[in-house]
């Protein structure tokens, strides 16, 4: 009780230097919570965010395992370089999964849910033209083996006329889709149904949805049916009926990327379900036929489909599970197991994570430079209070509870100005915390336009990606237009989370009464030290 006594009595006693010190502790409380706000919105905005989101993953083949295997096998020959043919019969051997083996792979129970479409390229008929579009058809050497460009593979058979090539492209692309859940660009919002009604994923009746620049460019309405051509055999032609008219609003962002083929263009994909674009590809089989070109390659000209799916996760942990059970399950180790969706996540939060560094970096600051400022304080406040000292221990006071009271003034002068300090930091907290974000997410913006604008992309577009976008699955294997973009989606146009609720919470506070704590025995050290050191005689005898 004496100590504490005491203590109060100096406190009133010394104002003006105690107002100093609060005034310091204010500072440093003050800045020390909104940090930790910073750090705890950015950890709760991590951990809420992987929850809440789907992670959807695809199984692909791993073209760099590939080749670092057969450079390996080339190092251990003799000439160290590796043999083109036996690295081609090597890829050869690995193609991209059958649907067969992925839905078997999809009854996994980490598995939440698994769906799938396939795109084909159609040409126009006689009354019937392409949105933009000049002439019927493109065309293309594909050296690398078949696939639309920009694709990873082409499971189901080779692309464009059976094999390398020469491989036509249509003026449409036609994408069949397995259940609604594979259609992200409606699930999205980025497309709407503005005029009829949605096909039945499960018929194979040979319904479809045109888009609404489509139709207008063809004066079309529900009801209307459109006949699309092999292009590959043009006497070979399928029918489908409109049942309904969709808005692309990224359709409109589109007229600066270079394309192939006007199937390419977002305004020419025509949706329809599964089962009808797999009737399709069924007949043309049926009656394709088959020459062999000037290299010996066998072509065909039926109309091939391009296989896209995705597996779907309710959690990271089932899908980091479910990468462990293919390998249990005996698929190769040149197949991967991949995902765009935690990394597209982790990617939007890129410039929290710079503020939450950011505001760590100047916690650490602010403690130690505080720490020191209070330190060098109590040495000048232990100088002038030597007497003191002096008088209480000769008077029969243990060095104990001297040392005890410079603690207790220290302490509950720091436990005030941390709870004054606190409520100043719980009202400018979220303000300063989203300016910072926003100042973060325009320096990253920035240095995103510079980089495009050093690619020469006019006006910093990210849009176009080439070879790099998304197909069904996020992270896909490219987004050229409306032939690859199936699911809609594209891991380069990042959007960033640009508020956070960075507020003072108990957690918080406590956190900030610990610092307190910390920094009170730290700069109170000195008066321990001092008092422990000195007899009483001495300070008396030295008094001047």
């Amino acid at each position: 009780m004496l100590v504490l006594i005491n203590a109060m009595k100096s406190i009133v006693r010394s104002k003006g230097r105690n107002i100093l010190i609060g005034i310091i502790v204010l500072a440093i409380a003050a800045s020390s919570c909104v940090a930790l706000a910073i750090r705890n919105a950015a950890n709760e905005a991590e951990t809420a965010g992987v929850d809440s989101i789907n992670i959807t993953g695809t199984i692909s083949v791993d073209r760099e395992k590939l080749m670092a295997s057969a450079q390996n096998a080339a190092d251990s020959t003799e000439g160290g370089r590796p043999d083109m043919d036996s690295m081609r019969e090597m890829m050869s051997q690995y193609q991209d999964l059958s649907l067969l083996e992925l839905q078997a792979y999809s009854e996994s129970d980490y598995v939440k849910n698994f769906y799938y479409s396939a795109s084909v390229s159609l040409n126009t008929t006689e009354g019937l033209e392409a949105y933009g579009s000049e002439s019927s058809s493109d065309s293309f050497d594909d050296s690398t083996g078949g696939g639309f460009p920009g694709e990873a593979g082409n499971p189901g058979g080779q692309g464009g006329p059976g094999g390398p090539g020469r491989m036509t492209m249509g003026d449409f692309t036609v994408t069949g889709y397995s259940a609604e859940d594979a259609m992200s660009k409606f699930i999205s919002g980025t497309s709407q149904i503005t005029d009829g009604e949605m096909f039945d994923t499960a018929s194979s009746d040979m319904n479809c949805l045109v888009s609404k620049e489509l139709a207008a460019f063809n004066g079309l309405s529900v009801g209307d049916k459109i006949t699309l051509a092999n292009p590959n055999a043009e006497d070979e032609t399928y029918e489908f009926t409109i049942i309904g008219i969709y808005a692309d609003s990224s359709s409109s962002n589109t007229g600066d990327q270079m394309r192939f083929s006007t199937s390419m263009d977002p305004a020419n994909l025509i949706c329809t379900s599964y089962d009808a674009l797999q009737s399709v590809t069924d007949n043309s089989a049926s009656v394709a036929t088959t020459q062999t070109d000037d290299f010996g390659n066998e072509q065909s000209t039926a109309v091939m489909g391009q296989l896209s799916s995705a597996f779907v996760f309710g959690s990271q942990d089932d899908y980091e599970a479910f990468d462990a059970e293919l390998t249990t399950n005996g698929l190769s180790e040149y197949y991967t197991l991949s995902s765009s969706d935690v990394s597209n996540y982790e990617s939007s939060l890129l410039p929290l994570k710079n503020l939450s560094n950011f505001a760590t970096t100047m916690l650490l600051v602010v403690l130690v430079i505080g720490a020191v400022i209070l330190i060098v304080i109590n040495v000048f406040n232990i100088r002038e209070r030597k007497y003191e000292v002096g008088v209480l221990t000769a008077i029969g006071v243990k060095k104990g509870k001297v040392a005890m009271q410079f603690v207790t003034e220290l302490l509950c002068i720091t436990l005030l100005f941390i709870i004054i300090g606190a409520g100043v930091g719980m009202a400018v907290s979220v303000p300063i915390s989203n300016n910072l974000l926003s100042s973060q997410i325009e320096q990253m913006n920035t240095q995103a336009e510079n980089e495009n604008a050093n690619f020469g992309r006019p006006g910093g577009d990210q849009n176009f990606q080439p070879g790099g976008g998304s197909g069904l699955q996020p992270g896909g294997r490219g987004d050229m237009g409306g032939m690859m973009s199936v699911f809609g989606g594209d891991p380069s146009n990042v959007t960033y989370l640009e508020k956070i609720n960075a507020t003072v919470n108990l957690p918080i506070m406590g956190q900030l009464i610990g610092i307190g704590i910390i920094l009170t025995l730290i700069s109170s050290l000195s008066a321990v030290i001092f008092v422990m050191r000195y007899e009483p005689l001495k300070i008396l005898t030295n008094r001047t």
